[in-house]
Order: C-alpha cells, then structure tokens, then sequence
C-alpha cells in the first residue's frame, strides 16, 4: 500500500471519528455512556448541560482537521499549510494517545482515568494506535510528496 492510500484511509479514519463524536451528542446521555465518555459527562448530558456537547464538539472539530490534513497530504484536496509539520504532530498525538491508554490506566488512580472502564481504554487506545500507524506510514511513504 503506497503512502497516499495510507494517508487517505487515515484521513477516512478520523472523519469517521469526527463523525461519531457528533453522532453522539445527538445520541445523549446513553450514547455517552456506550462509547465510554464516563458517567459524569453522561450524567451532565441527562441534566441538560452544555459542557458534554462543547467537548465533544470540539474533539469532532479536531478530528476534522486531522482529515483535512490527511486527505491533503494524499492530494484529494488543496493543499493545506505547514503540511508536513501538521502531519508530524497529528501522528504523534495518536501515538501518544494510544500508548499513554495502554499504560495510564494501569498506573494511575487520578480520577480522569478511574472513571472510565479498562475496557475503554484499551479498546480506544488501540484504536488511536492504529490511526497513528496509517498516519505514520502515510507519511513517511509520503513525505516527499508533501509540501513544507
């Protein structure tokens, strides 16, 4: 698989993120609670605040510009500026996503990690982990390709 495949199925990846994260503000409180957000950000939800729907609103807008930069180091659409650094910085915090998941749980008590389920955490972690594979390898096969 050449690096612009790799870049386009990560650029799908995150777009696909992104649309699940609005998926479930629209979903409320349930949802928040199936895909692991953590009770307090369901029990938020159920009272009717807008801070669950700020946050995930925002990851969702984060994960959309992870696509754009995907899909535009592939050449699908303009290309967009500081590719190559933006590239770089959205692998490493899908790496260090995933890796921190894999072991934060494990080491810490603080009360941002307790208060999702284990299950959660390594499900979501390998999932970042594999987006930040298809982000790295797209770039590195890629790089050449891309604008500075």
């Amino acid at each position: 698989m050449n690096g612009q495949m790799q870049l386009i199925i990560a650029g799908s990846l995150s777009f696909l993120a992104a649309l699940l994260h609005v998926a479930i503000i629209f979903g409320g409180p349930e949802w928040y609670r199936f895909f692991g957000a953590g009770e307090q950000m369901a029990s938020l939800a159920e009272t009717g605040s807008q801070y669950p729907t700020f946050v995930t609103t925002v990851i969702a807008l984060i994960l959309a510009v992870f696509a754009l930069y995907a899909f535009s180091g592939a050449g699908v659409i303009i290309k967009l500026p500081l590719m190559k650094i933006a590239l770089c910085l959205i692998t490493f915090v899908y790496l260090v996503r995933g890796i921190a998941g894999l072991i934060l749980p494990f080491v810490s008590n603080h009360p941002a990690i307790a208060e999702n389920s284990l299950t959660f955490w390594l499900v979501s972690s390998l999932i970042c982990m594999v987006f930040g594979a298809f982000h790295l390898f797209g770039t590195i096969s890629h790089w050449d390709k891309l604008s500075s």
